[in-house]
C-alpha cells in the first residue's frame, strides 16, 4: 500500500506544475486543431485559395453531402478550413471559430466518415474545450477583451 507521504509529494508537485501548465492547454488545443483543419484546407486548393477540381470531385464522389451542391460545399469547406484555423492560431474570435469547426466535425462524422468517431472525438474534445473556456491568456481575444 502506498504511503500518505507519496500522495502528499504527488499533490505538492501537481500543485506547483498546474499554474505553469494551465496557460499552455488552450494554446496547445488551438494550435493542434488549427493545424489539422488548415492542412485539410490546403489539400483542397491550388495556389493561395483557388479551389481545385479534385476537391470538387471529392465532394461529388466521396463526401456526397446532402442538400449542398458539391462545388459549393468544396468552396465552403476550403475557405472555412483556412479562415477558422487562422483565427484559432491568433486566438481571435476563438469561441466562434471553434464552434464553426465543431459543426464541420459533426457534419464529417454524420455524413462522410461515420466510422472515424475516435478521431472526431479527439477533435471535438479540443473544440469543446475552446468553446467553453476560450482562447486563454496567450491570445488576441484576451488582449481585446473578446469573450
Amino acid at each position: 500500500m502506498m504511503s500518505t507521504s507519496f500522495f502528499a509529494r504527488h499533490n505538492s508537485v501537481s500543485g506547483r506544475l498546474a499554474p505553469l501548465l494551465r496557460p499552455l492547454v488552450p494554446l496547445a488545443a488551438r494550435f493542434g486543431i488549427a493545424a489539422t483543419f488548415f492542412l485539410s484546407g490546403r489539400s483542397k486548393v491550388d495556389g493561395v485559395l483557388a479551389v481545385s477540381d479534385s476537391a470538387v470531385l471529392l465532394f461529388r464522389e466521396e463526401y456526397r453531402l446532402p442538400v449542398l451542391d458539391p462545388a459549393l460545399a468544396a468552396h465552403l469547406a476550403a475557405y472555412a478550413e483556412h479562415l477558422f484555423p487562422l483565427l484559432l492560431v491568433l486566438g481571435l474570435f476563438t469561441r466562434l471559430s471553434a464552434l464553426a469547426l465543431l459543426a464541420m466535425t459533426a457534419v464529417i462524422q454524420l455524413f462522410v466518415y461515420p466510422d472515424a468517431w475516435p478521431v472526431h472525438l479527439v477533435w471535438a474534445a479540443s473544440l469543446l474545450y475552446l468553446v467553453a473556456e476560450g482562447a486563454g491568456r496567450l491570445s488576441l481575444d484576451r488582449l481585446f477583451g473578446v469573450r
